[in-house]
C-alpha cells in the first residue's frame, strides 16, 4: 500500500480532511460546516465541541471514502485558525465556555488599558505583535475573569488554555497531549519570540497561570499519537502549522523576500 498522508484543515467555517498519497494525489477529501455565532455587537463565538465532531466527522468521511482505517495512515498533519481561544477543564476534557473567535473584539478595552500604561512596548518587543484584541492572551485573560468556574479550575491546576491546534491534539489523543506548536504559540501575545517560551512578565500582567498553557513544540516532528480508539488505529501527529504559515510553505515561500496573497475568512 501506498504511504498515506492525512491533512487536518480546521478552519474558520470549516472543518476539512485531505487523504494525499506519497505522490501528493488526492485519495479522498471531506468537508464540513462550521458555524459562528455573534452574541452581542464585537463579539465572535465558536462551539468547541462543534470544532472537534466537525473535524471528527470529516475524518470518518475521508477514512470510509478511501476505505481505510487510520492505522493505515502513516502521519497526520494539522492546519488550524489561529487566534481563536479555547478553555478547558483538564480532568473530564469539557470546554468550560465558547471559543473566542479570532475576530472578536471583546477585549478592546483591556488592549487600550495596555496602551495607555505603555505595556504594549514590552509586548511588542517581547512577542514582535502589536496589541489589539487579535489575538489569544487577551482572550484567555477575559476567560478567566468573566468564565463561570474559570479561575477556580486554574487555581486547582485543572484548566487548559489553548488554540484550536491544542483543543484538536487534546482530542485525538484522548485527553493525553496538552501541546501547542510555535507558529501558533506565536499568535497568541503571550509568548517570547526570542526566548522561544511562554513570557512570565506578559502572564503575570494577563494573570494567567503558566500551567494552564500548553507545552511548545516544533512545527515539524511527531509530537503526539492519535486515540486508536477514534478511528481504529494509531497514527503521528508529525506536523502542525497554523493556517498562514502553512500556507505560506504550501505555496513554496522558502527564502527570505518571498510573499504570498492568501484569501481566506471575509470579515464583515
Amino acid at each position: 500500500m501506498s504511504q498515506i498522508i492525512m491533512a487536518l484543515d480546521q478552519g474558520t467555517t470549516s472543518s476539512r480532511t485531505i487523504l494525499f498519497d506519497e505522490n501528493g494525489k488526492i485519495v479522498a477529501q471531506a468537508n464540513a460546516p462550521l458555524a459562528c455565532h455573534y452574541p452581542q455587537s464585537g463579539w465572535v463565538e465558536q462551539v468547541p465541541e462543534e470544532i472537534w465532531s466537525s473535524q471528527r466527522q470529516t475524518i470518518e468521511v475521508a477514512l470510509e471514502h478511501a476505505q481505510l482505517s487510520m492505522k493505515d495512515i502513516s502521519a497526520v498533519g494539522i492546519t488550524n485558525q489561529r487566534e481563536s481561544t479555547i478553555a478547558w477543564n483538564r480532568n473530564t476534557g469539557d470546554a468550560i465556555g465558547p471559543a473566542i473567535n479570532w475576530q472578536c473584539r471583546r477585549t478592546a478595552d483591556f488592549c487600550e488599558e495596555l496602551k495607555a500604561e505603555g505595556f504594549d512596548s514590552h509586548l511588542r518587543k517581547s512577542t514582535g505583535l502589536v496589541t489589539d484584541p487579535y489575538f489569544s492572551g487577551t482572550k484567555m485573560r477575559w476567560i478567566l475573569e468573566n468564565v463561570p468556574q474559570a479561575r477556580k479550575l486554574a487555581d486547582q491546576g485543572k484548566l487548559c488554555f489553548g488554540t484550536v491546534d491544542s483543543w484538536l491534539i487534546w482530542k485525538l489523543t484522548g485527553g493525553r497531549v496538552h501541546v501547542t506548536e510555535i507558529s501558533n504559540a506565536s499568535r497568541t501575545l503571550v509568548f517570547n519570540i526570542e526566548a522561544c517560551e511562554w513570557d512570565n512578565e506578559i502572564l503575570a500582567r494577563f494573570g494567567i497561570p503558566r500551567e494552564t498553557l500548553p507545552e511548545v513544540k516544533p512545527s515539524s516532528g511527531v509530537i503526539a499519537t492519535i486515540n486508536p480508539e477514534l478511528f481504529g488505529g494509531e497514527a503521528p501527529i508529525a506536523g502542525v502549522a497554523g493556517d498562514q504559515q502553512a500556507a505560506l510553505f504550501g505555496q513554496a515561500c522558502f527564502e527570505p523576500g518571498m510573499a504570498k496573497n492568501t484569501y481566506g475568512t471575509v470579515v464583515s
